[in-house]
């Protein structure tokens, strides 16, 4: 039996009222950015591709209010974060995945504490197909199917767009193969929460970064690929997709993801190190500030990703203090 999504649990206390928020607005009861006196510095991140650009709208937007502050930022994948933190080359991992147990360890072993996760942003981890695919859903029986040489999830096989229902021209074509590398998080939660810790085939086109999975896809009409839903574009469109083969397909939206009905919804993190009872640097602390505020939030949404609830955001914020 797979485990139901981290978001899925965390969500679980918000009202019905919420999960019918529009997808367009930030939640009206989450708070201004408050500019801090005293910002300046150097700031580095290294981590997620899914995040990338959202870490640059944030990163420009910080600027703008304080000049004197100075940020790289470098998004490889997911996996790049924890040694960055652990080798203090970076103040700010993000990573579209919880760290490992393996990975807090070497952490805690470098530093003495844990590292602190700060969800900033809600995700659904789409499948897309190119926008001329007529399928209309998908279970992650058959994604598993799809995508998978080790069928976790207990389906056979399916190489062609025929076996998944799909009548015309496109019935006999191969279904061409499109994901994310090792390195990402993307492809981490894909394989846990899709492929049931399962293996990939070995045809899947594995691409550097979540742009260049979309990218493939609107060019190949017989393409799939999954990532972040923020890198949609008009020559895709992401599959309605259900637990089970059988149950309910729900779209990747920001109603569904709230209310738990989209399978492939998750948390998008910034890791940081906070030691225990001390506050973070000023402008690391600020920086989550910014990105956790109603003018962060809106950067969120203009990204293509979901807003976290004003609830959700006041739970981030305590884990600064």
């Amino acid at each position: 039996m797979f485990k139901k999504t981290i978001l899925a649990a965390a969500l679980l206390s918000i009202t019905a009222v919420a999960a019918q928020a529009a997808p367009t607005h930030v939640d009206a009861k989450t708070a201004k950015y408050k500019p801090a006196a005293g910002v300046a510095g150097n700031l580095n991140s290294i981590g997620s591709d899914t995040l990338n650009n959202l870490m640059t709208y944030w990163a420009e937007g910080f600027k703008k209010k304080y000049p004197n502050v100075n940020i790289q930022i470098e998004g490889k994948g997911s996996s790049t974060a924890p040694p960055a933190l652990i080798a203090g080359t970076a103040q700010l991992g993000p990573m579209s995945r919880e760290m490992k147990s393996s990975e807090i360890e070497e952490f805690e072993k470098k530093h003495g504490f844990k590292p602190t996760k700060i969800g900033v942003a809600l995700d659904s981890l789409a499948v897309f197909v190119n926008k001329d695919n007529p399928i209309k859903s998908l279970s992650l029986d058959k994604v598993d199917a799809i995508f998978s040489k080790t069928h976790k999830r207990g389906g056979a096989d399916v190489t062609t767009w025929g076996q998944l229902g799909v009548t015309g021209k496109l019935a006999a074509m191969p279904i061409s193969l499109y994901g994310r590398n090792s390195a990402s998080g993307t492809y981490g939660y894909f394989k846990e929460h899709a492929l049931g810790k399962g293996d990939f085939k070995n045809t899947v086109k594995e691409q550097p970064g979540s742009a260049s999975v979309v990218e493939g896809v609107a060019k190949d009409i017989g393409a799939i690929g999954y990532s972040g839903i923020g890198y949609a574009t008009s020559g895709v469109r992401a599959v309605p997709l259900s637990a089970k083969e059988g149950g309910k397909a729900a779209e990747a939206t920001y109603a569904n993801v709230l209310n738990g009905s989209y399978p492939m919804s998750r948390v998008l993190y910034i890791y940081v190190a906070k030691k225990p009872g001390q506050p973070l640097p000023k402008v690391v602390e600020e920086f989550l500030r910014y990105a956790l505020s109603k003018e962060g939030q809106e950067i969120v949404v203009k990204d293509g990703y979901d807003p976290l609830t004003a609830k959700l955001v006041d739970a981030q914020l305590k884990a600064l203090k």
